[in-house]
């Protein structure tokens, strides 16, 4: 199928993507035919959120089944005091709306499951998870892995971060998460806190990655693990 033709004000719009050697036109049509759903419109997903609305993806899902919190604000910054009480999933829709009226938004008030994962995910060709629990995670990724997704996947805590991909081809979710792990093994940010900031890092990373897999440039982070420590301002990788 022929892609759709940038109209005049895409043109504008995209303008310094445009005339980025490697990206391009090509690039720019790679992401206005992509598919990609966002799992988590919190910390990890406000950013991705954004970027992604911003640098002109099609179609963008939000799947979130929480209210926005005065305790979100912090770090999830696509959301607004004035927001509190509404559907995170609304309000990521309203804030990617009002950046970027060319993207077609697909909003999904409700938790992702195992039992529902497959059936939510099936209308998309990338999948990126910002949530916050093994469990979801888990779902998500087992799910993707059955419908051959490339899975975009971020995790965060305190002072530190990661980013990875899971793709077709590539070491399964349960390389680097055995099957035994369990969210009691893992901090949660309730209890040990976390600084805003972060989030901004490692959802950027992880917007990045979903760009790259769009539109094939660069190397992504398949079966590398990129961390990030806020404190050292270090990064460093290994391999799984």
């Amino acid at each position: 199928m022929a892609s759709e033709p940038l109209s005049p004000a895409e043109t504008r719009r995209y303008a310094r993507q445009l005339v980025l050697k490697g990206f391009g036109g090509s690039g720019q049509q790679a992401l206005k035919a992509a598919r990609v759903l966002v799992v988590g419109a919190g910390g990890l997903g406000s950013p991705v959120i954004a970027y992604l609305a911003g640098a002109g993806v099609g179609l963008l899902g939000i799947a979130d089944p929480d209210s926005v919190s005065l305790s979100n604000l912090a770090r999830q910054v696509i959301h607004s005091t004035a927001g509190i009480g509404q559907s995170k999933a609304a309000s990521a829709g309203s804030f990617a709306q009002a950046l970027n009226p060319e993207v077609r938004l697909a909003l999904h008030d409700a938790a992702v499951t195992a039992d529902n994962a497959a059936r939510l995910m099936g209308d998309y060709d990338l999948v990126i998870d910002g949530t916050d629990n093994l469990v979801t995670r888990r779902a998500v990724a087992i799910a993707a892995a059955g419908l051959g997704l490339p899975l975009v996947s971020g995790a965060v805590s305190m002072f530190d971060g990661q980013v990875t991909v899971f793709a077709p081809g590539g070491p399964p979710f349960s390389a680097l998460y055995p099957d035994d792990a369990s969210d009691a093994d893992l901090p949660s940010c309730e209890a040990t806190g976390i600084v805003g900031p972060l989030t901004g890092v490692i959802g950027t990373l992880m917007a990045m990655e979903a760009i790259k897999l769009v539109t094939g440039i660069g190397e992504p982070l398949i079966g590398r693990v990129l961390t990030y420590d806020s404190q050292g301002a270090r990064f460093a990788e290994f391999a799984f």
